[in-house]
């Protein structure tokens, strides 16, 4: 069961219902993650650690759900982002930016690019970390274990392939460390057997509403 959140001022009605029209939300496959990133023209990678980075983000960029206007010649959009895992969950494995945008031609496209990973992996010139994070999990007994993944990820990302002539959107997607599927939990729990047509382990998710880019 999903979950979702939104960023509000207050929790007043009125300010969650004007966070939910400005689209700063995001959305969970049912852990209480905390995400939070802003995409702008002047960001750099000392931003992601600055003790005003929330009033920063706003007042020089725009959060999740927001629109990016006015490129300036020659600059890509960055974005800064922060990742919290659920107190009560699983450790995190990595943080994506998953990019869109329509060609010339119509064409639609995507790619994925990790931002942040955990555990000292690294990510390749072409943006993805090939190194799986590993897994804890005891079929068995249903359990798993947070000595691997990180608390909290961070990460500073611009885009290496910007172009302003086409329309494009970024949104971040946030994925815990494997955990037992819920088929595994009750197996273990009935003592019955697994089922065959799923897999044994899931690694949940949060996604964020994205910054969209309007090409002028």
């Amino acid at each position: 069961m999903g979950s979702s959140s939104v960023w509000a001022r207050e929790n007043t009605r009125e300010e969650v219902h004007g966070a939910i029209k400005r689209k700063e939300a995001y959305a969970t496959t049912g852990p209480r993650m905390r995400v939070r990133v802003f995409g702008g023209w002047d960001f750099d990678a000392d931003d992601l650690y600055a003790s005003d980075f929330v009033s920063n983000g706003y007042k020089n960029g725009v959060p999740m759900g927001g629109d990016l206007r006015n490129a300036p010649n020659g600059v890509s959009p960055s974005f800064l982002i922060r990742a919290l895992r659920d107190p009560d969950g699983a450790n995190l494995d990595r943080v994506q930016i998953i990019k869109g945008w329509i060609d010339e031609s119509g064409e639609t496209h995507e790619r994925i690019f990790d931002v942040a990973v955990s555990d000292g992996r690294e990510i390749g010139e072409d943006g993805r970390a090939r190194e799986p994070v590993g897994s804890t999990v005891d079929i068995e007994s249903a359990t798993y274990s947070n000595s691997i993944g990180s608390v909290e990820l961070a990460g500073y990302w611009q885009d290496p392939d910007f172009d302003p002539n086409n329309n494009a959107f970024y949104y971040v997607r946030v994925i815990e460390i494997p955990k037992p599927r819920w088929t595994t939990i009750d197996a273990a729990f009935y003592d019955i057997p697994l089922p065959e047509a799923v897999p044994a382990e899931v690694q949940d998710r949060a996604y964020t509403s994205p910054i969209w880019f309007s090409a002028e």
